[in-house]
C-alpha cells in the first residue's frame, strides 16, 4: 500500500457542512480524575528470535503522586504477559543481548552502581544483578565484538594533587552554584554566609534541569575516540585512534573489516571548532554568512584494526543515522543540504568514485529512523503529516511503499534479527498506547496488550474528522474537528481552538488528554497543523520564519471559519488554547479578535524582548527572527502581544509553571498585569514545582489540577447565555 498524499478539497466551505455526523458511543465522559488511571506503552524491544517483546508500562499511583514504570514481556502470539521487574523500584528502556540471553534495563536500585541492569532469559531463574561492564555499541553480523567512542583528553594534574587541591579549597562547603567560577574577579566575603548564585557564564539554567553551576576549572575539551572489545573480555579492549578531533556515529560494517564516522570535514581539532561556534555566537547576524549552506561533518571509513581515514562524502549538511548494507559495500545515511530544507534518505557506495545518491528524490515528507534488512531494502518510518507510518524503500530510488499506516500515531518500531517480524506501539484518537505486531510487510498485524481495556470500556472516547483546507498562498493545511460527548445531531455546541507548541511541533492521529477533557465537557475541539508546523517537509515548517502570528494566524482562523458554518457549532461560544509558541498564538490571537469569548495559555510568551533575557533557548529567536533582539529590535517589538495589550477584552486564564526555564513566569506576569490593570477578567495559576513539562510528565495532582481547571474556565465562559459582560 503506498501512501496517500493530503487531499486538497474544493468548495471547502460547503463541504464542512456536509461532514458526516459522528455519534457517540456507549459510555460515559472522561472526568480529569480518569487520567490517574491511564496506561502508557513505550520502547517495546523485540527478541531476536522474534518470538518475544519487552516493552516498558507506565502507570500512575494517585496516592504518592507519582508516575511509576516496571519492565513487561508478552509472547509474539499474545500469550505469556507478565511483569519482569519488581514493582518496588522503577525499571525502563529494555533491550535485549545479542544472542537473547540476557534483557538489560535501566533501574535506580539500592546498593547498585549506575543504571544498567539485566535478567537472565535462557530459562535459569534468578533476580535483576548488574552485569559486567560491556559496553554498548556498534556489532558485525558475527558479534564477536563491539566498536564504542569514548571521550579521551588530558585531566592535567594527577589525582593527587586534585585531592590536595580539594582539601584547600575554601569554597569546598558552599552550593555548587554558589562557589566563586572558573575566571570569576569576586569571591565571598565570608563563604559560610553566601548561599546565592555566582554567575559568569551564559548556560546556567536549564529547563529540567534548574540552575547549573558555572565550571570551576578551564574547560576541557575531550575527543570521543574509537575502541574495540571483544565480546565476554573486557581486557581486549583496545583504542583504535589518539586525535584532537571527535569521531561521531560510530558503527561498524556487518563483514567486520570496516569502522564508518562521522567528522569535521577538515579533521579539525575540537578545540578550534569550539572557539570558531563561540566566535560566531557574539556576531550580529549576516545573511550571507548565517544563511549559506555549511558542510558540517563528512562520512569516513577505516580499517577495522585502526589505520588512515578514507573520505567518503563531501556534502553540503551533516551526516548522520549511518546504516551499513547487508554486504557491507554500501552505507546509507539522513542529512538535509540546507537547513532549511528537508532531510533525505542517501546512499553511498564505500569503495568511493560514487557521489551519494538521494533516494527519496522530492518526496515531501522526512524519514526518521532506518534500518537496512537482509532482503537489500531499506525501511524507514515517517511522520505524513500528523500520522506515522513504517515504508518500504528501494535502494534503486522510487516512491516509498507504505506498509504499516492508517490513522494513528507509532513509535518504537522493533525488529528481529531476520527482519521477519516488527513490533511497536501505537495509538489513535479515541485509543490510548497499546503494543501491536506485524510482518515486515505489515501482513498479520496484532494488538498484543489490553492494559486500557477496562478504561476504553468505560469511557466513550469522542472521534475527530480529520479535513484539509486551502490557506493563504495556496497552502494546504491538515486539521481535525473532535466530537462532544454525548454530540446529538440538531444540536449547537461550544468550540475551543487548540494550538500546539514549537512551532515546529505538530497534532495528530493520538489519543490526547487535553481534548478529552474539554470534549468530555460537551465541547467540540478543533486542532490544526498550520504552516510552520512539522510532519509535511522543511518549505512547510520553516515557511514562518520572521512571520509568527501572519500567515499562520490565517490558517488557525480559516479553519475556524470553516467549523462555524456548521449547524452544530455554535458560533457565538468559542474558546481558545495553546502553549508555548501555542501561548504566544492565543495571546496574539486575542489582540486582533474578539470573536473568542475565552481564552487559556499556557507557558506563555508576550514579550520577545524579555524572554530573550530570560529563556534557556535564545538560538529559537536568532534563527527563527534573524538575529538578537537588538540587531532586529524592529521584528521583534512587531510579533511582541504586549505591544497590542490594549486591545484585548478576552477573559483569560493564564497558567505557567515556577520552574519554566523555556518561558519563563516573567511574560505571563506582563500579561496578567496588563489585562488586570484594563479590567479583563483574568485568572493566574502559578504551579510549584513544575517546569515547561508540566502538562506532560508533571506531578500527577498538580498536572490533574490543570485540567480541571482548563475545563471549569471554558465550562463557565462558554456556557449558552453567557455574556462576556456579565462578569465572573
Amino acid at each position: 500500500m503506498r501512501h496517500r498524499p493530503l487531499v486538497r478539497l474544493a468548495g471547502l466551505l460547503s463541504l464542512a457542512l456536509l461532514l458526516p455526523a459522528a455519534a457517540s458511543a456507549q459510555g460515559r465522559a472522561f472526568e480529569p480524575e480518569d487520567w490517574y488511571r491511564l496506561t502508557t506503552l513505550s520502547s517495546p524491544a523485540m527478541s531476536p528470535d522474534g518470538t518475544q517483546v519487552a516493552f516498558t508500562v507506565t502507570t500512575v499511583v494517585e496516592a504518592d503522586n507519582r508516575r511509576h514504570s516496571e519492565v513487561w514481556l508478552v509472547g509474539a502470539d499474545g500469550e505469556g504477559l507478565r511483569r519482569l521487574t519488581s514493582p518496588g523500584t522503577d525499571s525502563s528502556n529494555p533491550r535485549w543481548s545479542p544472542d537473547g540471553s540476557l534483557l538489560y534495563f535501566s533501574s535506580r536500585r539500592d546498593g547498585g552502581q549506575g543504571s544498567t541492569w539485566a535478567l537472565r532469559m535462557d530459562g535459569t531463574a534468578g533476580e535483576a544483578f548488574q552485569p559486567e561492564d560491556q559496553p554498548s555499541g556498534s556489532m558485525p553480523a558475527d558479534e564477536s565484538f563491539v566498536v564504542f567512542t569514548e571521550s579521551v583528553g588530558d585531566d592535567g594534574d594527577d589525582d593527587g594533587a586534585e585531592e590536595e587541591e580539594r582539601e584547600v579549597d575554601p569554597f569546598r562547603a558552599m552550593p555548587s552554584t554558589a562557589r566563586p567560577p572558573w575566571g570569576a574577579i569576586t569571591e565571598p566575603v565570608d563563604p559560610a554566609r553566601f548561599d546565592g548564585r555566582h554567575i559568569v557564564d551564559n548556560g546556567y539554567k536549564r529547563n529540567g534541569a534548574g540552575f547549573i553551576a558555572n565550571p570551576r576549572e578551564e574547560r576541557t575539551i575531550r575527543p570521543s575516540q574509537i575502541f574495540t572489545e571483544s565480546m565476554g573480555d573486557p581486557e581486549s579492549r583496545t583504542q583504535l585512534t589518539d586525535t584532537d578531533y571527535s569521531h561521531r556515529s560510530v558503527t561498524v560494517s556487518p563483514d567486520g573489516r570496516w569502522i564508518a564516522f562521522t567528522a569535521d570535514p577538515e579533521l579539525r581539532s575540537d578545540v578550534e571548532i569550539s572557539a570558531e561556534r563561540d566566535s560566531l555566537a557574539l556576531l550580529p547576524y549576516l545573511e550571507s554568512r548565517d544563511e549559506a549552506p555549511r558542510n558540517d561533518a563528512d562520512l569516513f571509513v577505516m580499517p577495522v584494526g585502526g589505520g588512515e581515514p578514507r573520505r567518503i562524502t563531501s556534502q553540503n549538511g551533516s551526516e548522520g543515522r549511518l546504516v551499513w548494507s547487508p554486504d557491507s559495500r554500501s552505507i546509507a545515511f539522513v542529512s538535509s543540504l540546507e537547513r532549511t530544507s528537508s532531510n533525505r534518505l542517501w546512499i553511498v557506495d564505500v569503495e568511493g568514485g560514487d557521489e551519494p545518491r538521494n533516494v527519496l528524490g522530492d518526496w515531501q515528507f522526512e524519514p526518521s529512523a532506518i534500518e537496512w534488512t537482509d532482503d537489500g531494502y531499506l525501511t524507514m518510518s515517517a511522520s505524513i503529516g500528523g500520522r506515522t507510518a513504517l515504508f518500504h524503500v528501494d535502494p534503486a530510488g522510487g516512491e516509498p511503499t507504505e506498509v504499516i499506516g492508517g490513522r494513528r500515531r507509532i513509535n518504537g518500531f522493533s525488529f528481529d534479527d531476520d527482519y521477519a517480524r516488527v513490533a511497536f506501539v501505537a495509538t489513535s484518537v479515541d485509543r490510548p498506547t497499546e503494543l501491536f505486531i506485524a510482518d515486515i510487510d505489515g501482513a498479520n498485524e496484532r494488538q498484543l496488550t489490553g492494559f486500557n481495556d477496562e478504561l476504553n470500556a468505560e469511557i466513550a472516547w469522542p472521534e475527530a474528522e480529520r479535513f484539509t483546507y486551502e490557506s493563504v498562498g495556496g497552502l494546504e493545511i491538515e486539521a481535525w474537528l473532535q466530537y462532544p460527548h454525548g454530540y446529538t445531531p440538531g444540536e449547537r455546541y461550544p468550540l475551543v481552538l487548540y494550538i500546539h507548541g514549537g512551532p515546529h511541533s505538530a497534532y495528530g492521529e493520538g489519543w490526547f488528554d487535553e481534548f478529552h477533557n474539554l470534549t468530555g465537557a460537551g465541547m467540540f475541539v478543533l486542532y490544526t497543523n498550520p504552516r510552520g508546523s512539522s510532519g509535511y517537509g522543511a518549505d512547510f515548517t520553516y515557511s514562518t520564519r520572521g512571520r509568527w502570528g501572519m500567515e499562520d494566524y490565517e490558517d488557525l482562523m480559516k479553519a475556524v471559519d470553516i467549523a462555524i458554518e456548521r449547524d452544530d457549532v455554535d458560533p457565538d461560544r468559542l474558546g481558545v488554547t495553546g502553549g508555548s509558541y501555542g501561548g504566544f498564538m492565543t495571546a496574539w490571537i486575542t489582540t486582533k479578535t474578539n470573536r473568542f469569548k475565552a481564552a487559556q495559555t499556557d507557558r506563555m510568551i508576550v514579550n520577545w524582548f524579555s524572554w530573550y533575557g530570560t529563556s534557556d533557548a535564545q538560538g529559537l529567536t536568532e534563527f527563527e527572527f534573524y538575529g538578537k533582539p537588538w540587531e532586529n529590535p524592529d521584528l521583534y517589538t512587531e510579533l511582541s502581544p504586549i505591544m497590542y495589550v490594549d486591545q484585548v477584552g478576552t477573559p483569560t486564564l493564564i497558567v505557567q509553571s515556577e520552574e519554566d526555564h523555556r518561558t519563563p513566569m516573567t511574560d505571563a506576569e506582563q500579561w496578567f498585569m496588563a489585562l488586570e490593570k484594563q479590567g479583563v477578567p483574568v485568572e493566574f495559576m502559578r504551579y510549584p514545582r513544575s517546569t515547561h513539562d508540566l502538562s506532560r510528565t508533571g506531578e500527577p495532582w498538580l498536572l490533574v489540577d490543570r485540567l480541571g481547571r482548563l475545563r471549569q474556565w471554558f465550562e463557565y465562559w462558554l456556557a449558552e447565555g453567557r455574556n462576556v459582560t456579565d462578569g465572573a
